[in-house]
């Protein structure tokens, strides 16, 4: 599996590139901003971007979904529990003193159980809301994107609109630390961990924790 992380904006999102080695078939999951940066990296990878997958729809994680859109052919996918935000783009801009391109096209939604193919790759769906109404995971065997969901010893804040401190560290506990120990976690912010690492020392999920990121 192709896995490529880029850093971008002032919120330091982590925008991923995945690719499919033998079908070069590839997508591209929360790109928040920085859209030349991305595209520029699909294109050294030589990928074929078909899909946009978001794990959630605060603006750094879609800031740079509709010019992907544009230039790539790619539809965008998210839960359906997230197009209050996506709709509410300008409004969270505003909020938070940015802008970040402009409000993208939802292209289609996508639920829990669900298979999320990319050429010869299968992800499972998890839907993981707390840090938002709509958040989701995709799990690809020995990896995990998480989004927000959870960070190396953090986990995502929960004083946004739609958050839930007790509903985001239920998800944490009954649907991702019981994926093998070994497995890879793909943060929205920050470095990899893995499941194993957080289920042992994460301050939030061992009772030591006050506060998300």
């Amino acid at each position: 599996m192709i896995v490529e992380r880029l850093m971008v904006g002032g919120f330091q999102e982590n925008t991923f590139i995945i690719g499919c080695p033998e079908t070069k078939e590839g997508a591209v999951i929360d790109p928040g901003t920085d859209a030349d940066l991305i595209l520029a990296q699909i294109d050294v990878l030589g990928l074929n971007v078909t899909k946009i997958i978001n794990t959630h729809a605060h603006i750094d994680h879609i800031g740079a979904v509709e010019a992907i859109k544009q230039a790539k052919g790619a539809k965008f996918y998210i839960h359906k529990n997230e197009e209050p935000l996506v709709k509410a783009y300008d409004q969270q801009c505003r909020m938070f003193g940015v802008q970040f391109g402009s409000e993208p096209e939802i292209d289609g939604y996508i639920e829990e159980g669900e298979t999320v193919e990319v050429g010869n790759l299968r992800a499972s769906v998890i839907f993981t809301p707390g840090h938002s109404p709509g958040g989701i995971c995709f799990h690809f065997g020995e990896r995990i994107f998480v989004g927000d969901t959870l960070f190396m010893g953090s986990i995502g804040r929960t004083d946004l609109p739609g958050g839930s401190t007790e509903m985001l560290l239920n998800n944490i506990k009954t649907k991702l630390l019981v994926l093998p120990p070994e497995t890879i976690v793909h943060c929205g912010h920050g470095p990899d961990t893995t499941i194993g690492r957080e289920k042992d020392s994460n301050p939030f999920l061992t009772g030591g924790g006050m506060f998300g990121l």
